[in-house]
């Protein structure tokens, strides 16, 4: 069987599983979201890599002593558990703009597997309802502590902190200021390091 170079050649309606993820060939980036392919978005504008850029900068900041590592895409998060078919049942691999992952145990070579304790994501044009939406819904079943959705359109910080099981609203942040930090509480990052340059 030929090898899978080019998503014309995947069946989007089938269902499909980490282990087959690994063999694909593919120049495009695609999560893997309940056995289902999505394409992500093409290169982000500089906007969204800028933005990017600035929370790296400041959560590597907050991140060093700490046991906690820090991670940007292209970065396989695998939300499964370890089970025993391993790769040919994981059917969720997503990549996070950022992520922070404090049990080192769920690193591996190929990247996390489990739930991170921080994810980012920023959205782009093409990536709205997913991160909002299906994302927003999977991050709260796999037990990601933090979600924060950046808007660099409206330049605005959503944080979402998880609590019994479902996500509340920590807080929206639109202007300058400090945003607290759940995963690190001792930390904050400012707003305006946030949207520099953006």
């Amino acid at each position: 069987m030929p090898p899978i170079t080019s998503l014309s050649q995947l069946d989007l309606t089938k269902t499909y599983t980490y282990a087959d993820y690994l063999t694909w060939q593919l120049t495009e980036w695609v999560e893997l979201i309940r056995g289902k392919v999505r394409p992500m978005s093409p290169a982000p504008q500089s906007t969204h890599q800028t933005i990017s850029f600035n929370l790296s900068t400041s959560i590597g900041v907050a991140l060093r002593g700490k046991l906690c590592r820090g991670f940007a895409a292209p970065f396989d998060v695998r939300l499964s558990k370890i089970t025993p078919n391993g790769d040919a049942s994981i059917e969720t691999v997503v990549q996070p703009d950022l992520c922070v992952v404090c049990d080192l145990s769920k690193i591996d070579k190929r990247g996390c597997v489990g739930a991170p304790d921080w994810i980012i994501e920023i959205l782009s044009p093409g990536n709205f309802a997913r991160d909002t939406k299906e994302k927003f819904d999977l991050y709260e079943e796999n037990g990601v502590g933090e979600y924060w959705i950046v808007s660099p359109g409206e330049k605005s910080i959503a944080v979402y902190v998880l609590q019994d099981g479902r996500y509340h609203v920590r807080g929206e942040f639109y202007t300058p200021g400090p945003i607290p930090l759940h995963t690190l509480p001792e930390f904050s990052i400012e707003w305006t390091e946030v949207f520099e340059g953006a």
